[in-house]
């Protein structure tokens, strides 16, 4: 998984696809937990952080995207 650094350089496009790639991931790890497959317990707890940056980079980007808007639209009224 990529560091923080360097979600802030990856698209939003590439986010979304890692997000999607780490849910799956998880979505296995319990599966396999139930099952009495899994080998690497830690695992799980390192997919849930990966999925928590993940939101939380997308989320400020949300924000940020949202605050852009909210200045421009009074740069306009103004």
């Amino acid at each position: 998984m990529a560091k923080k650094k360097a979600l802030t350089e990856v698209g939003d496009t590439e986010l979304l696809e890692q997000l999607s790639e780490s849910k799956e991931e998880f979505f296995n790890l319990r599966f396999q937990l139930v099952t009495g497959e899994l080998e690497n317990h830690a695992r799980i707890g390192e997919v849930k952080r990966s999925i928590a940056r993940l939101l939380t980079e997308l989320r400020a980007r949300e924000i940020e995207a949202a605050e852009a808007m909210a200045t421009a639209g009074e740069e306009v009224d103004g």
